[in-house]
């Protein structure tokens, strides 16, 4: 999520950056008082130097709750005591942080949190300032029309269709293992406000061997997922490794103890440690109760999960581990080896310099156990990886070039400080408060290791992260990331949706921490460090973006009495990474756009003839989402094709003749259809859950259906709706990815023969009923989507999971002329995710498979085949040259293709009536 209107747009594809007012570069500092607004409220984003005195209380919350109802006229907070629950109060250097979580009619808001600075003066409490979000605009009602269990159950559904869009046909024993548990209501700040009930969907994707962690918020009125993302907090692994899920638990409390102890890290150099002797199992325990502020007990405690898969790990406590022992003080080479001598040691050290720099005790500032948990593997394969899953650290095994990950100081860092910056800021883990996030973790991660080490900031290798892991590359050839890599919004920023990167938490944060790293050179570590932990703590709320993440640096700055030419350094440093007031205004693209701002989340578009069709929803992204229609050459304006039921209606399709989609609500869902030309809006078919593949050509409607989580298709006539035509469904046999065209369903079949599976891709002639195979696929292949024209049927295929690329096949119907269009080993080897056809040219939705692609590279692009002028050829172009992430293509007829981009930072329909060709 990316700021202030970053949720504000929750429900889009890419969550929307509106800007936030702030001073630019080189501008004064706003006098004592001076406030600035929020976004899309009316209550101020920020008040900067003020002394104002604070009605007597109790305590700190009180306190702050009535000096914002002292000051309605100001901050526009009707009722303080009703709507602001405290949350934490953080008291340091003689000031009171407190932090105020908004509901709205007693129901929490997504990302609604105030925060207002005070300190005592002559006794009294003044109040010095204030920021955050309250969203003055909430009208929704919070009566649900949607219990848990069908929250819990479209949740469900939502995830297993996401995963099914990532990977293709597997056999019924290969699909996901999900299950949901609901938190309650909770209110999304999307205009007047849109009701959910978050849900969070965890279990097994079998296919891939992944555990799976889905935070999902469903519309408690109509039942339909307004946003899903992953709550993966990972370091971020090396392009080619692979990645793991993170979760949350309580942490396991253990007895206090420290005595001396020593280990040899993975880099061979001898450290101390602090150790427990423990007489039950006769052995010394990396168990360090030494640390503790306020002698409660609470340790850093270094567990063994040798033997234990990513899914034993996330978000539960294993079972049958122990803490790593060793008969001696002196641990030897098991402890070094498995990286459990790196991650004690370098807890110490994280711990120890919050505690010394800030008066932080632990991560949560209360003394919280530290588990870090060392040896986990990758479903018994090297897990390159670490993450913070809400309570504990997890390392993994490392690999023949990578040491366990816990042997980088700074990536012990990061991951210690996600669990700072959950209990401070709690800075929304997707998109720009996600990147944020995960600059943070990485500007004290480095903080932390070249303070360690003795490195200068100003070194050029200062901004490395990772670079330490290595066995034999060097560290820059080593390093997942560099703070000094030069990126800016205008260049570098990524616009991608939720299902990539989580909204590019890792692919933007250099351009955050880059200015961070920036503003310590600038301002030396000892006060850099303490202005970035200042805006943490006291200034950043959940939602905040790049925009508001500079004020609050820059406020911070401010109090602490930087001024002059290190303040103008400052505001430099967040210049020079271009983030600026209206930053997002100056990326550009090379499309034509159609539909702006398409405030909508998980919805495909169709293309019929030379029509479009494409759901929305209003600016703000509260309004139920309903289904436009245009020309594909812009001319005209767009027309409503749904009616406004409070319905979800999404993913389109037309003809060019016809319009159908799908209506969801509590009741269900429908197919419903509407004739271009105008006409009533019929209701085609009724059921309880619905895949996204929907396609109509004349009188013939194809769609996938799920019968109790198992995938079938359905044909139907418009003309004879209640004669539909189902296939597979069934325990034994699946079918999913249905096109159509000139009364030809295509379709990929998944059936039981014996003691394994067939897969086929084959053809339905619906007039008379006869069902061909086109082709057998080979054993292990898995079979993606379908697309139809011009008396040719087209489809991916996945020969070898492990390449990370797909084949492009195409075939006359009856299943002759078989072509590669694009296969899946050579140079030019795509990983292909899905396609559309006219009958010139085929165009995929397709990323390279080059594990070790990064940025720009490594993301979803549109490219178009078509047959050579001479030859038997086909002739590969870039769709479009736009930088973001490109999705759910659709073929208009000739070259013409419409897509979903994600360039600008918000999500656009956008057209080009001939490809780009090479985008160098």
């Amino acid at each position: 999520m990316s700021g202030v209107a970053a949720l504000l747009g929750v429900a889009a594809l890419v969550v929307s950056a509106v800007p936030a007012a702030a001073s630019s570069a080189g501008t004064p500092p706003p006098s004592p008082g001076e406030l600035v607004p929020g976004q899309r409220t009316d209550t101020p984003a920020l008040v900067d130097g003020i002394k104002e005195q604070a009605p007597a209380a109790r305590n700190a919350a009180g306190a702050a709750r009535a000096y914002l109802a002292a000051k309605r006229d100001r901050y526009r907070i009707a009722d303080p005591d009703r709507d602001l629950q405290a949350i934490g109060t953080l008291t340091a250097n003689g000031q009171e942080t407190v932090r105020l979580r908004q509901k709205h009619h007693g129901v929490p808001v997504l990302g609604g949190e105030y925060v207002v600075r005070m300190r005592e003066q002559d006794g009294r409490r003044v109040v010095t300032g204030t920021s955050g979000k309250y969203f003055t605009g909430l009208r929704v009602d919070t009566t649900p029309q949607v219990d848990d269990a069908l929250a819990v159950e479209r949740a469900v559904d939502a995830v297993r269709d996401q995963l099914g869009a990532e990977r293709f046909t597997r056999p019924a024993d290969d699909e996901a293992v999900l299950t949901g548990v609901s938190h309650g209501l909770v209110v999304l700040p999307n205009g007047t406000g849109v009701l959910t009930r978050h849900i969070t969907v965890r279990g097994t994707d079998q296919a891939r061997g992944e555990p799976v962690l889905r935070e999902v918020y469903i519309d408690a009125r109509a039942g339909y997922p307004v946003l899903q993302y992953s709550a993966v907090q990972t370091f971020g692994a090396p392009a080619a490794a692979t990645r793991a899920s993170a979760a949350h638990r309580l942490a396991k409390d253990v007895p206090a103890a420290g005595e001396p102890g020593s280990g040899v890290r993975l880099n061979g150099t001898s450290v101390d440690l602090s150790v427990t002797h423990d007489e039950t199992r006769g052995a010394y325990l990396l168990r360090d109760g030494s640390r503790s502020l306020d002698g409660s007990g609470n340790v850093l405690t270094t567990w063994d999960a040798r033997g234990k898969w990513v899914d034993d790990v996330s978000g539960v406590w294993p079972a049958g581990i122990k803490e790593f022992g060793s008969p001696a003080p002196a641990f030897g080479a098991e402890a070094t080896e498995s990286g459990a001598v790196d991650a004690h040691w370098a807890a110490g050290q994280v711990y120890d310099y919050y505690r010394s720099k800030f008066g932080r005790d632990s991560l949560d500032g209360h003394g919280m156990a530290i588990n870090s948990l060392v040896g986990v593997t990758y479903y018994g394969f090297p897990y390159v990886n670490a993450f913070w899953d809400g309570q504990k650290m997890v390392y993994g095994t490392g690999d023949d070039e990578y040491r366990p990950l816990s042997a980088g100081l700074d990536v012990v860092g990061h991951e210690m400080t996600h669990g700072v910056v959950e209990h401070s800021a709690a800075l929304v883990y997707a998109g720009q408060s996600g990147a944020m996030n995960e600059a943070i973790a990485d500007y004290f991660g480095n903080a932390i290791e070249t303070d360690a080490y003795g490195i200068s900031v100003d070194d050029p290798d200062s901004g490395l992260l990772g670079e330490t892991l290595c066995r034999t590359m060097a560290a820059r050839e080593c390093a997942i990331r560099d703070m000094n890599d030069g990126r800016t919004t205008a260049k570098s920023f990524l616009g991608v949706g939720f299902g990539t990167d989580n909204g590019g938490v890792h692919l933007n944060s250099t351009i955050f921490s880059g200015a961070l790293w920036d503003v310590r050179q600038e301002l030396g570590a000892e006060l850099g460090d303490r202005v970035v932990y200042k805006a943490l703590t006291e200034y950043l709320t959940p939602l905040d973006g790049f925009t508001q993440g500079r004020a609050a640096v820059i406020a911070a700055a401010r109090a602490l009495k930087v001024n002059g030419k290190q303040l103008t350094a400052v505001q430099r440093a967040f210049a020079a990474h271009g983030i600026v007031p209206n930053w997002e205004l100056a990326l550009g693209v090379d499309s034509d756009p159609l539909l702006e701002r398409v405030n909508t989340y998980d919805t495909h578009l169709g293309v019929g003839g030379d029509w479009w069709v494409a759901s929305n929803s209003d600016e703000s992204g509260a309004e139920a989402y309903s289904v436009w229609a245009g020309h594909t050459d812009g001319k005209g304006s767009p027309k409503l094709m749904s009616p406004n039921d409070g319905r979800y209606h999404v993913n389109p399709a037309t003809d060019g003749k016809t319009v159908v989609w799908q209506a969801q609500g509590p009741n269900g869902v429908d197919i419903l259809a509407r004739p271009l030309a105008g006409g009533p809006v019929r209701t085609l078919w009724h059921g309880t859950s619905l895949g996204t593949a929907l396609d109509v050509d004349g009188d013939t409607v194809a769609f996938a259906y799920y019968n109790g989580g198992r995938p079938g298709v359905a044909y139907l006539s418009l003309k004879d709706p209640a004669n539909v035509k189902t296939i597979g469904g069934g325990t034994s046999h699946r079918s999913t990815f249905p096109s159509v065209s000139d009364g030809k369903v295509v379709y990929q079949d998944t059936a039981r023969v014996a003691a394994g599976y067939e897969y086929t891709t084959r053809v339905v002639d619906v007039a008379t009923g006869e069902d061909k195979v086109i082709q057998r696929a080979d054993p292990g292949a898995s079979l993606g989507p379908t697309a139809v024209a011009g008396g040719r049927a087209y489809w991916l295929l996945d020969g070898d999971w492990t390449n990370g690329a797909t084949t492009l096949r195409g075939a006359a119907l009856d299943g002759s002329d078989v072509r590669d269009i694009s296969p899946e080993t050579g140079p030019q080897a795509l990983n292909i995710a899905d396609l559309t056809a006219s009958g010139k040219a085929v165009t995929v939705v397709a990323a390279t498979p080059d594990l070790s692609a990064t940025g720009n590279e490594s993301l979803s692009k549109l490219w178009q085949f078509t047959p050579e002028p001479k030859g038997d050829g086909m002739l590969r172009q870039r769709v479009s040259c736009n930088r973001g992430e490109q999705l759910a293509a659709a073929a208009a007829p000739g070259n013409r293709v419409v897509w979903l981009d994600a360039t600008t930072g918000t999500t656009d329909v956008v057209t080009r009536a001939r490809p780009a060709g090479r985008c160098d």
